[in-house]
C-alpha cells in the first residue's frame, strides 16, 4: 500500500484544503493518530459553517479552533465518530460557540450523547452520511460536494491516507469494514478523502482497494496460522507481525482477534477458551 506523509502541520493555523474547507491540526500526535487529529471547518454558502471532528479535549486546540472561527457562528458540530481523540473537545466548544453535536445514534463509547441523531443515508446541511462501520460501530463518513472539485469524502478512520484502520473488538468489527469498504468502494463518483488524521487522499479508490485487498490477505495468512496449528492469538500475531512497540503489538493482537471474530461468524473457525481452530481445515473459501 502506497501511503501518504507530510511535514508535521504548523500548530493553532488554519490549513486551507479546497475552496470552503480547511482544516486545524491537534496537538495530539502518537504512533495512533499520527500528526494528530484533523478537527475540519466546511464553510457553505447556504448551511453556514460546520466543524467536523472538533478533536481532543484540550483547551489549546479548542482555542485554535474558536480563532479559526473568525468571530464568524458556528452552525453545527459533525462527528464521524465518538471516539476520544474526535469527541473529546465536543463539550467545550459546545460551550464556546452555542452549536449542536450530530452523530450517529448509538455512540461507541459510554455517557457520550448528541443532540441530534443522523440516520444512514440522511442530508445534513449538505452532508450526507453513510453509516461505515468498523473500526467503531458509530463511524460516519460524510459526502460533500465542493464547487469546482467535484465529490468528497470525509472519511474520518475508517479510510486514512496515512495508515490502516484498528479494528479492535468488540466495538470494532471486521466483517462490518469489509462492508463499509465496500460500501466507499462502490462510491466511484469522489476525487478525495478528506481523513481524520493525515493529508488529503486523491484516488481515494485505489487505497480502499489496497486496504481491502491487505485485509484479505492477512487473512488468507491467519487461516494458514491455523491450518499450521497455531491456535492462540499471541503467537499467531507474533508469526505474522514484526512489532516491537509494546502499543503496536497490542494492536497487532486486537487485528488477529478481530480476523478470527470475522471468521467465527461466518462459520470458518472456531473457539475453545483461547484456543482456535478451522471448522474444516483445508476449506479456505467462505
Amino acid at each position: 500500500m502506497s501511503f501518504l506523509k507530510e511535514p508535521e502541520p504548523q500548530r493553532g493555523v488554519l490549513h486551507p484544503a479546497l475552496p470552503g474547507i480547511a482544516r486545524v491540526v491537534a496537538a495530539n500526535p502518537s504512533v495512533m493518530t499520527y500528526h494528530g487529529t484533523n478537527t475540519w471547518l466546511v464553510a457553505h454558502p447556504v448551511h453556514g459553517l460546520t466543524v467536523i471532528d472538533p478533536g481532543p479535549d484540550d483547551e489549546s486546540h479548542v482555542e485554535d479552533i474558536v480563532a479559526a472561527l473568525a468571530g464568524r457562528p458556528l452552525a453545527r458540530i459533525l462527528l464521524t465518530h465518538a471516539h476520544s481523540d474526535h469527541s473529546g473537545a465536543v463539550a467545550a466548544l459546545k460551550q464556546r460557540t452555542g452549536a449542536p453535536c450530530l452523530s450517529f445514534a448509538r455512540a461507541c463509547i459510554k455517557d457520550f450523547a448528541c443532540d441530534q441523531p443522523v440516520a444512514d443515508g440522511e442530508t445534513v446541511a449538505g452532508f450526507r452520511a453513510l453509516h461505515t462501520p468498523g473500526h467503531a460501530s458509530d463511524h460516519l463518513c460524510f459526502a460533500y460536494e465542493v464547487e469546482g472539485t467535484g465529490p468528497v469524502l470525509f472519511s474520518g478512520d475508517h479510510v486514512m491516507s496515512w495508515s490502516s484502520s484498528i479494528v479492535n473488538p468488540p466495538d470494532g468489527d471486521m466483517l462490518a469494514y469489509y462492508r463499509s469498504l465496500e460500501r466507499v468502494l462502490a462510491r466511484t463518483q469522489d476525487v478525495l478523502y478528506l481523513p481524520g488524521h493525515g493529508p488529503l487522499l486523491e484516488r481515494p479508490q485505489a487505497l480502499a482497494a489496497s486496504l481491502l485487498a491487505y485485509r484479505q490477505k492477512r487473512e488468507a495468512s491467519i487461516l494458514d496460522q491455523l491450518e499450521a496449528g497455531y491456535a492462540e492469538i499471541p503467537a499467531i500475531a507474533e508469526s505474522l507481525y514484526a512489532k516491537t512497540d509494546p502499543l503496536l503489538k497490542k494492536a497487532a493482537r486486537r487485528n488477529v482477534r478481530a480476523h478470527l471474530l470475522k471468521l467465527e461468524a461466518e462459520g470458518r473457525a472456531r473457539r475453545d477458551g483461547d484456543r482456535w481452530t478451522l471448522v474444516e481445515p483445508g476449506l479456505r473459501t467462505a
